[in-house]
């Protein structure tokens, strides 16, 4: 259901080149006259109108009555005009912020109407006028095809990939992604580990083996649609599937973020290879509400001196070691960024530091600190500072360390030392895989926490970022400020 006055009032781009909502009163007073039924402040059966609409709109060609078909078409038009705006309107919402553009700035590029109430040559093809020729109410809404073609629309598109914004999910990205498409990428791109690059291959053709393949199907049988996120079913699947090549059993969680955090990374390669800039967000983008204070009990060996055990004493070396193990992984980080950007700009070097400082420690906008370092618009900062790979570089390098500490502490534990005696060595791998699956989960709650502050800071002036990796980020950015 829609209101009626969609379908007479058009939104268009006027002579200043601004936004511009307009009553067509031909529009109006034809459709009032055709569904008397309905009032102004209606809200009406939008499957039932458009189909009518359409009929007559078709059955007027080659009839005399030619402006009946006209009228039809421009109240559709109308709607679709609303629905344009709607769609942009949203992707402003969800990504102008953090890449620099507004919804006037997406309008020209779909909204290339004039406004005339007269019948037109049938040789100008406005995009509202595209969308009604090409609509179709037996395979979709218009609303639903309208959004589908304006977010296909190529030269919006190629906007937006200049402000580092790719509009195809997750899922669809990672089911025409092939294995060996991977593997090119992740080597030659992100430069990841040989043994990083295999377990992604696992995880996509794992992938492939339930979710695509579910999807597929459904296409064969006319099931059409977006790629919607996997479910809790299929992702015990792709564990399942998982488990049988690499021993290893994972959490829907755990895959759901590892799958994510696949399908960013090839986000990026694409964003690249079309000439946009980097980073972008998903459009599946999801969150969590757990936080490591929650995930991780406060313990208090003096609080326990007369239960002392095993898991106590574990608990304890943890925690202590952890911001440790994650000022280390900053501190690295941070500095072989700035030597690779070194080797190209010293003062592209200075610029990526400041403007971490500036974001993470003073929760300045994006905007504001192109202003700072002298860069032309808020996406140039973004490109500079490439937050989530940044952040991801964090996450494994703090993986890595804590998994080391935290194998070396269990194996000298007596708890261990007392399992080797009684536990097949099947048993002890497991129990290895169980720390490391754990660890990961801990680190990349970190690390998400840490996404929604810089996302919140985007959109928030005067917002106070809270989230321990910038509380450690920023301690580290002082000390090597003030060192000599």
């Amino acid at each position: 259901m829609s209101a009626a006055s969609r379908y007479w009032t058009l939104v268009r781009i006027g002579a200043a080149g601004k936004r511009k909502i307009e009553e067509i009163a031909q529009a109006k007073a034809f459709f009032l006259g055709s569904f008397p039924e309905f009032m102004p402040r209606s809200e009406v059966p939008d499957a039932l109108i458009q189909r009518q609409l359409l009929h007559w709109m078709r059955e007027a060609k080659g009839q005399s009555d030619a402006n009946k078909g006209f009228l039809s078409e421009r109240c559709l038009q109308c709607f679709i005009s609303n629905q344009i705006d709607r769609v942009c309107q949203k992707l402003a919402t969800q990504f102008g912020a953090e890449h620099g553009f507004t919804c006037g700035d997406l309008l020209p590029f779909v909204l290339n109407d004039d406004g005339t109430t007269t019948p037109v040559s049938p040789s100008y093809q406005s995009l509202l006028r595209e969308i009604v020729q090409s609509f179709d109410p037996e395979q979709s809404s218009l609303a639903t095809w309208t959004t589908r073609r304006v977010k296909h629309h190529k030269e919006l598109n190629a906007f937006l990939l200049e402000h580092g914004v790719y509009l195809v999910s997750d899922w669809a990205i990672l089911n025409d992604t092939s294995p060996k498409q991977l593997q090119r990428i992740f080597s030659e791109f992100h430069h990841l580990t040989p043994i990083e690059i295999q377990q992604a291959k696992q995880l996509l053709e794992s992938y492939h083996a339930v979710y695509r393949a579910q999807r597929l199907k459904q296409r064969q049988a006319g099931i059409k649609g977006q790629c919607l996120p996997p479910t809790t079913e299929q992702l015990h699947k792709m564990g399942m599937s998982l488990s049988t090549q690499t021993s290893k059993r994972l959490t829907p969680e755990t895959l759901m973020t590892q799958l994510q955090e696949m399908a960013s990374r090839l986000r990026e390669y694409r964003i690249y290879v079309r000439g946009g800039s980097l980073p972008t967000e998903s459009l599946d983008v999801t969150t969590d509400t757990g936080t490591l204070a929650e995930r991780i009990p406060s313990l208090d060996i003096a609080d326990n001196q007369d239960t002392p055990d095993e898991q106590t004493e574990f608990l304890s070396f943890y925690r202590q070691q952890f911001l440790a193990c994650l000022d280390h992984a900053v501190a690295q980080v941070t500095d072989e960024r700035v030597k690779h950007l070194q080797r190209k700009d010293a003062q592209k070097a200075q610029k990526f530091l400041t403007a971490l400082q500036l974001f993470h420690c003073q929760d300045r906008s994006m905007t504001e600190i192109a202003r700072e370092v002298n860069l032309q618009a808020q996406f140039h900062v973004s490109r500079l500072l490439q937050l989530k790979s940044f952040r991801a570089d964090v996450q494994q390098q703090l993986l890595v360390r804590l998994r080391d500490l935290c194998f070396a502490a269990a194996q000298r534990s007596r708890v261990f030392e007392q399992a080797k005696a009684y536990t097949e060595p099947e048993r002890l791998q497991t129990l290895n895989q169980q720390i490391e699956e754990a660890l990961d989960e801990q680190i990349t709650q970190v690390i998400q926490e840490a996404a929604r502050s810089a996302s919140t800071a985007t959109t928030a002036k005067n917002q106070t970022t809270t989230s321990l990796f910038a509380e450690r980020l920023c301690r580290h950015l002082d000390t090597r400020r003030n060192s000599p």
